[in-house]
Parts: structure tokens; C-alpha cells; sequence
């Protein structure tokens, strides 16, 4: 009988034992990331990169409009074939869906060039997140830019600024 309360009470007790030994902190990594040189030199390289897609966007929507200002003057006459008109209406539709390819194209390239671009900077705060961690031996770190947390206490932990030290940054 004592030996069965013994054991009933080892494992009521034993998650209580396993939870004083979890350490849990926080990181806001979107924080060390706006503070990286590396993230405001890739910023700046996605936009002079969008400001070139801009133009060339601007360039194609002026070439539109030139083409469907002719063809409303074409249109208006009644001297024109239809044959003529039918192909300015194409060539209307044609550069309509190649604004629209273009800019799908861009965004998509602009998308990539960002993941490219970010890849290795997360890789390094990941890298100095893993080193305060070990050197902490938590059990867990939660990255709170992406996962909010729907309760922190007065005692959490936030590892942020651990992080930025580790990688030279304020």
C-alpha cells in the first residue's frame, strides 16, 4: 500500500521535476534583423532592383497608351477597314497581357531575390540564436515576430538583445 502512494506520487511528480528543468525565452528575431548592415544592404538592392521593374513597367504603360490613343483615332474614322482596326485591337490586347506578364514576372522575381537575399542573414541569426541558446542550455526559444505569445510573465526571458550582442549589432 505505501509503496503504491510512493509511486503514485513519483509520477505526479516527475512532469513537475521535468518542467523545472525546461527553460523557455524569447527572441523578436525580426528585431535583430532590421538591425543587421547585411538586411539594410539587401533592402536597398531589392529596391533599386523594383525601381528598374518600375520603369520598365512605366515604359510599357506609356507604349500602351500610345497604342490605344491610335486606335481611337483610328477608330473614329469611318474610312478605316475593320481588318485594320481588328489588328490595332489585338496589338491593344497583346501589350495589355504582356504589361500583365511582365509585372506577375516581377513580383515573382522580386520575391525570390528577396528569399536569396534574406537566406543567409537568417542563417547567421539563427547560427548566434543556437550560440546564446547552448550557451543558456534553454530548452526552447521562441522566435516572437512570428509566433506571438499569448502570455509572458515579468520573469520571461527575452534573448534579443543576447542575439544582437553575439552578432555585433545594437
Amino acid at each position: 500500500m505505501i509503496t503504491k502512494r510512493l509511486l503514485m506520487l513519483a509520477l505526479l511528480t516527475l512532469p513537475l521535476a521535468v518542467m523545472a528543468q525546461m527553460k523557455i525565452a524569447t527572441v523578436d528575431v525580426q528585431s535583430v534583423m532590421d538591425a543587421m548592415p547585411e538586411s539594410k544592404l539587401a533592402s536597398e538592392q531589392l529596391d533599386k532592383t523594383s525601381q528598374q521593374f518600375k520603369a520598365e513597367y512605366e515604359m510599357m504603360q506609356t507604349e500602351f497608351n500610345g497604342k490605344y490613343a491610335a486606335y481611337q483615332a483610328l477608330a473614329s474614322n469611318s474610312d478605316t477597314p475593320a481588318t485594320i482596326r481588328d489588328r490595332r485591337v489585338r496589338e491593344i490586347q497583346e501589350s495589355n497581357s504582356a504589361i500583365e506578364a511582365f509585372l506577375a514576372k516581377s513580383q515573382a522575381s522580386l520575391a525570390t531575390m528577396k528569399q536569396e537575399l534574406e537566406a543567409p542573414i537568417y542563417a547567421k541569426i539563427n547560427a548566434a540564436i543556437s550560440e546564446v541558446g547552448d550557451a543558456g542550455q534553454y530548452t526552447y526559444i521562441i522566435d516572437v515576430s512570428k509566433t506571438p505569445v499569448a502570455y509572458a510573465g515579468a520573469d520571461a526571458i527575452d534573448l534579443t538583445n543576447q542575439v544582437k550582442k553575439v552578432l555585433g549589432v545594437d
